[in-house]
């Protein structure tokens, strides 16, 4: 079993952060850290694109765990989230069992050879209690429903979940949970009062260039201001969709990929759907570039 690295303090996992290339700020460090030492799960809540994905992707890199992402939708239920049983495999072995036995099956035998880890299908959250340890991400628990979301609220509870046919099936090491929420709505206080909680704010200026020139390899320091300040400009305006840190990076990528050192009217015109995403917004800002690059 790996064991989890031990860290001693907040600037210790913000280093560790930072050779994944995750350039976290001191309330971030500070969250991720307690939620590791405490073994509390960490609820991220903020505005799409401020990297709280990125977070649970970069503390499983930094500590050397598995990830095991569990992605929350519309409709979401325990058994795609938790495990099914694979019937057309259990079928093919009924069968073959039949074949064996000349048709002459023991019912009890028979059932109990169909329910056995051989069939079963583990889904994020059951591989996240077999894998010890590791980082389970539950992206965008705020699109799943309050049925869904009792049932993970138990889950955390016990780090243990029972399967009918199974038995028990208990984590040896309870996983570094971390959920995220764009708000789209409310999550109960139920399940917050479970974990940590932090807003992630989009990075200040200084903190969004040495994102984008870490990560955008040769990429200048005018070009990686330029690009930050447009962007900051961009999150002002009413737009359906301002863009988060990894719109910015596609911009950078674009913009260094064209082979332009610097950002002006032609590059921004012919390089805004690598940061926008809407036709609304870009009509409104191609109509007013100047505004945006001054």
């Amino acid at each position: 079993m790996p064991a989890v690295p031990t860290v001693d303090s907040p600037d210790e996992l913000a280093g560790l952060l930072e050779n994944t290339g995750y350039l976290a700020d001191t309330g971030v460090a500070t969250a991720a850290f307690l939620a590791l030492r405490m073994g509390r799960p960490l609820f991220c809540e903020g505005e799409p694109g401020t990297g709280k994905t990125s977070l649970a992707v970069s503390l499983a890199g930094a500590l050397g765990l598995p990830l095991i992402r569990l992605q929350c939708h519309e409709g979401i239920d325990a058994g795609q989230a938790l495990y099914e049983w694979d019937f057309p495999r259990q079928l093919l072995h009924l069968r073959a069992l039949e074949a064996v036995e000349g048709g002459r099956l023991d019912v009890d035998t028979a059932e109990q050879s169909l329910y056995t880890e051989r069939f079963l299908l583990a889904r994020p959250l059951l591989r996240a209690l077999t894998t010890a340890p590791c980082v389970l991400l539950v992206d965008e628990i705020d699109r799943a429903d309050d049925e869904f979301e009792a049932f993970l609220l138990q889950l955390l509870d016990e780090n243990a979940v029972t399967i009918p046919e199974y038995g028990e099936v208990r984590a040896a090491a309870p996983p570094l949970v971390v959920l995220t929420s764009n708000r789209v709505r409310e999550v109960h206080d139920a399940l917050k009062r479970r974990c940590l909680y932090h807003w992630l704010e989009h990075p200040g200026l200084e903190r969004e260039i040495a994102i984008l020139r870490g990560r955008v390899p040769g990429l200048g320091e005018r070009l990686a201001r330029q690009v930050a300040e447009a962007v900051g400009r961009l999150r002002t305006r009413e737009l359906l969709k301002p863009p988060g840190v990894a719109e910015a990076l596609d911009w950078a990528r674009a913009l260094a990929t064209l082979g332009r050192d610097t950002l002006d009217a032609e590059s921004a015109a012919a390089t805004l759907g690598t940061v926008l995403k809407y036709s609304e917004d870009l009509d409104r800002v191609r109509a007013d570039l100047d505004t945006l690059l001054t």
